[in-house]
């Protein structure tokens, strides 16, 4: 039996995170990072520094907006990236690699705006594209993780606030049914296995908000979930909080979880 450790971040610039991301890498030695926002070219794309790293990195991004990555410390045995079900494709949203046996779904689920735009519409027909997904290209008697940036706070502990925050778009029932949706296909929420009902553990903090951090002012929308036989072998799951107090951090946190396989 192996150890594989995998985590998730939203870099929120990719560029912008290299002082973060590379000597994270570094230290820490994932199997497998999920990136979502990178918000840079195929063309401008940081091999090099991954590469410098010791780690190979497949990746479908666009100038300024979007943009998804999985590094890995070994070659894949396969990268596929987008839908393929007649609707836009997403490949800058969407992401998989098989990685020893296991496929990592790297998501970047829409935020959503706002309720009454048509990008929370959306949103909510993201989520069953992904069910339809899950559905058509694999089981859920395999291994298989979904993470990312998936832009729901699932549960009132998962919010600072949950009264006042009911309605938004990443905190709402209807989003709720959505991604609990995709979740019955097989899924586990990993981090919330490790720390059932536990509050206050949060993935993101809004640069908006004076001392976030400090004040416990987040959201967890930041996810790690796995199918069954993942499920039986996970032995953590861990928000690593100090990458968000870094000069010029992202506005997330690294969430990283380790499964025995």
């Amino acid at each position: 039996m192996s150890k594989f450790k995998i985590a998730t971040y939203n870099v929120n610039s990719l560029r912008s995170r290299l002082h973060i991301v590379i000597p994270w890498l570094k230290e820490n030695r994932p199997d497998v990072l999920c990136m979502q926002e990178t918000k840079v070219e195929n063309g401008k794309f940081p091999l090099i520094e991954f590469e410098e790293a010791g780690y190979r990195v497949f990746f479908k991004g666009a100038k300024q907006y979007n943009g998804v990555a999985i590094a890995s410390l070994r070659e894949p045995e396969a990268v596929s990236s987008g839908f393929a079900d007649g609707g836009p494709a997403d490949e800058e949203r969407l992401i998989m690699g098989v990685f020893s046996g296991i496929s990592v779904l790297n998501a970047y689920v829409p935020q959503g705006r706002d309720r009454e735009h048509p990008q929370f519409a959306y949103k909510l027909a993201w989520f069953k594209r992904l069910r339809t997904f899950l559905e058509n290209s694999s089981s859920p008697e395999k291994p298989l993780i979904w993470c990312g940036d998936l832009n729901v706070a699932p549960e009132t502990i998962d919010v600072h606030d949950p009264k006042r925050l009911l309605g938004h778009v990443c905190f709402n029932p209807q989003v709720w049914d959505a991604f609990s949706e995709v979740k019955s296909w097989g899924l586990t929420d990993i981090f919330r296995k490790h720390h059932p009902g536990t509050p206050g553990q949060y993935t993101f903090f809004d640069y908006r908000v004076p001392s976030s951090v400090e004040r416990g002012l987040g959201w967890r929308i930041d996810h790690i979930l796995a199918t069954e036989s993942l499920v039986a072998g996970s032995l953590n799951c861990t928000i690593d909080l100090k990458t968000r107090l870094e000069e010029k951090p992202s506005d997330h946190t690294i969430l990283i979880a380790e499964f025995d396989i």
